[in-house]
């Protein structure tokens, strides 16, 4: 084998040395009429019947499940794909990969950050090929891995190149295909509308003379492939036919697999990454409930592309990941950062570790999966609709304003300690609240949080401690707490919290100077219980399952009792932990708990208790929580950047340059940028963004507004200042607040 590496290796060199090129492969023009063997050709091929015009419904059934069982976390069967040493598929461990970020025509670099990869523990690294000399690189990038021990499978990343895909075939483990760029990265939509059917199918030749020869290389040569589908980057054929959605994504990819299945070849995996992680989940959904209903079992790499860095990075690939994981789909992840490729294993780890720690196999989450009653699921996964939860009303006896104790976007309650409250630490605590401050008084700011949960109240004679509490209750901030504790020691204009039992014994009385009720709910409330709710009247419900019940499938339970009853009461999920220290894993926990029910629009905020050793700030939980609501498309607080993760087609140091675009414009609540490093996805993903930096020739960047290029060819040194401007331009730039004093920044970090 590794012999004959080395002569491809070489024959590889030799045509690129004497310049030897493959003609392109002419497209058929689709204005032409074509001839009967043609349409003979392409029919012979056997495709899916039409989901647009019901065909499909008709010969196989409607849409039903998604997988395996909404009760229970059980792995989506899939078949095994062989990738050299490793497989994916049901029957093994989800894989780990990662993708490099060198240019592979850097063979001696890429080698060693492979191996980097390699001991960390990835199972799988994808490299980019853009051309023969990146292919020819290939080759002795796996031959070098050979002779130094490492057998790690690699992914030739292809975009562009059908001649280049089955050249590369002969040197990886796997190629990753795009279907939206493969044969047609065309987004000209002015030139190709494709109204019907008929117009539609007519491209299909091309698709398969392109692709045929790619798939006949890798089933003679047992190679693997991905069909990834990226919400950035679909032709505009299938933009044209389907529109900017998950479906024509999922139809996209079920294509090219159609041509893969004519030729008896399945040793393939689907892939439906976007930046959004609610089109993400939306287009895994419709992909695995599609193989359901045809009969496919083909497995799932999971990813959502361009997250970004950080904790929003890591954030926002747990909700998308992690909601997807949690009803037993996926074979393989990859969580997309921009940072060197190293650092993503400790994220994608651990989703996959507590992933497979749910499983219904475990008895320990069997158990708590079986304690939840049962309960009809009624989600429809083909379409995204939020539930909305009532905001809290003024009423005439109100002393203060309560309508500010939610946000209709999406609310975060902190949890506080009397302690904050002192004398000497208050003005910390309002800014780590998110408060302005005016002359020591607090204001709500866009990222204050909406309410606080405190579980002891100051006593009555801390007058001190009070005041600063009635300060924020004035800038309509609620204050919520036991009903127990407000019966020993009163406070006017607060919230009480009651269990559901305990506020049907009272009848939902409230103690003496409370003016609202909140109910804290544990998963193991009956139905009549729960039909309780509508005539107690609570401003809000506190949701935080029981930890002997699946915390997931409780919550929809209580969702599909409230639709039951036709309740809009607003549902707060409150994450509680008593080990969490890392702030990575709160961010994981976070977004795959949470995330997994706000992306189906299940939900109205969130509060974070904790009560571990380890102290995190106020400041800290805040702002995890304002990301979670800004990573499920909630309630945006910052800036939103969609960057991509670099690898050996970014023409710029991405990491740098990102950081240097937060820092200019990370102040813009509402506005989103794109930062990306090449071309490949950089207009599709426009369309989730306002404003635009991609890399187009070594040193220079194009400037977008929307999907639009307006700035060409820019010199990165005046880049970022270009886009400065150009969001100036449009109005959508406010100047940075002038800093707060300097004693008001030093670093305290305030217990929880």
């Amino acid at each position: 084998m590794r012999s004959l590496l080395l002569i491809i290796c070489v024959l590889v060199s030799l045509s690129s040395a004497f310049s030897f090129t493959i003609p392109p492969v002419k497209r058929a023009s689709t204005t032409l009429k074509e001839t009967k063997e043609q349409k003979d050709w392409v029919n012979d091929l056997i495709w899916t019947p039409s989901w647009k015009s019901g065909a499909r419904d008709k010969e196989f059934c409607e849409i039903t499940n998604y997988n395996e069982d909404l009760s229970k976390v059980i792995r989506r069967k899939t078949r095994t794909v062989q990738c050299g040493p490793i497989n994916f598929g049901s029957e093994h461990r989800i894989v780990r990969q990662t993708m490099a970020t060198t240019n592979t025509a850097d063979v001696d670099a890429t080698v060693d950050q492979v191996m980097r990869c390699a001991d960390k523990g990835f199972d799988l690294v994808r490299v980019t090929v853009q051309g023969r000399r990146e292919a020819s690189a290939c080759a002795q990038i796996r031959e070098k891995l050979f002779k130094k021990g490492y057998d790690i499978p690699l992914c030739a990343d292809m975009h562009f190149n059908p001649v280049v895909a089955s050249l590369v075939a002969d040197a990886v483990e796997k190629i990753r295909i795009n279907p939206g760029n493969f044969a047609d990265g065309r987004k000209d939509f002015d030139d190709h509308i494709y109204e019907t059917e008929e117009d539609f199918k007519q491209e299909r030749q091309y698709l398969a003379e392109a692709f045929i020869p790619l798939v006949e290389k890798c089933k003679k040569l047992n190679r693997a492939m991905r069909i990834g589908t990226n919400h950035g980057s679909m032709s505009s054929r299938v933009l044209s036919f389907y529109g900017d959605t998950p479906r024509g994504m999922v139809e996209s990819a079920i294509e090219f697999a159609d041509i893969c299945r004519s030729q008896d070849y399945h040793n393939f995996v689907f892939s439906m990454k976007a930046s959004n992680p609610l089109v993400m989940v939306q287009g895994y959904r419709l992909i695995a409930a599609e193989q359901y209903r045809l009969g496919w079992d083909y497995p799932l790499h999971l990813g959502v592309t361009e997250a970004g860095d950080g904790e929003d990075g890591r954030m926002k690939s747990a909700i998308g990941i992690g909601t997807l994981l949690s009803d037993g789909i996926g074979d393989t992840v990859r969580v997309s950062l921009t940072e060197d490729p190293e650092f993503e294993y400790e994220p994608c780890n651990r989703l996959a570790e507590i992933a497979e720690s749910r499983l219904f196999v475990s008895p320990t989450a069997a158990a708590k999966q079986s304690a939840v009653e049962t309960y009809e699921d009624t989600r429809d996964i083909q379409s995204f609709a939020k539930r909305q939860g009532d905001l809290p009303t003024q009423i005439d006896s109100d002393q203060i304003d309560a309508r500010g104790f939610l946000h209709r976007d999406g609310s975060v309650i902190a949890v506080v300690t009397p302690e904050m409250l002192k004398q000497e630490n208050v003005q910390y605590l309002y800014q780590e609240l998110g408060c302005k401050l005016a002359v020591g008084m607090p204001f709500k700011d866009i990222a204050t949080v909406d309410s606080l949960l405190m579980r002891t109240l100051p006593p009555s004679d801390a007058v001190a401690e009070r005041t600063h509490l009635r300060r924020l209750i004035e800038v309509s901030t609620g204050v919520i707490v036991p009903a127990g504790e407000l019966e020993k020691d009163p406070m006017e204009n607060t919230v009480a919290l009651m269990t559901l039992p305990e506020a049907i014994e009272k009848g939902g009385k409230l103690p003496t100077g409370a003016i609202r009720l909140a109910i804290e709910l544990n998963g193991k409330e009956t139905t009549e219980q729960l039909k309780a709710l509508e005539t107690l009247n609570p401003v809000m419900l506190l949701n935080n399952p029981s930890t002997d019940v699946s915390y997931l499938h409780a919550s929809r339970r209580l969702f599909e009792l409230l639709k039951e009853i036709d309740s809009k009461l607003p549902v707060i999920h409150h994450f509680e932990s008593t080990s969490i220290t890392d702030k990575n894993e709160l961010a994981l926990q976070i977004g795959m708990r949470c995330g997994s029910l706000l992306t189906d629009g299940l939900g109205d905020g969130v509060c974070v208790e904790l009560t571990s050793d380890h102290r995190f700030s106020v400041d800290q939980l805040r702002q995890m929580s304002f990301g979670l609501l800004q990573g499920c498309r909630m309630r945006s607080t910052k800036t939103e950047f969609v960057s991509c993760p670099s690898c050996g087609r970014t023409l710029f140091d991405l990491q740098e340059t990102t950081a240097r675009i937060q820092e200019a414009t990370g102040h813009l609540p509402g506005v989103t940028v794109a930062v990306m490093g090449c071309i490949v996805n950089g207009p599709g993903e426009m369309a989730d963004a306002d404003f635009g930096y991609v890399g187009t020739l070594p040193g220079k960047v194009d400037l977008y507004l929307g999907k639009e290029v307006v700035r060409k060819s820019i010199p990165n040194e005046e880049a970022v200042d270009g886009l400065v401007e150009l969001i100036k331009e449009h109005g959508m730039w406010v100047d940075k607040e002038d800093e707060a004093e300097p004693e008001a920044q030093e670093a305290m970090s305030i217990a929880n």
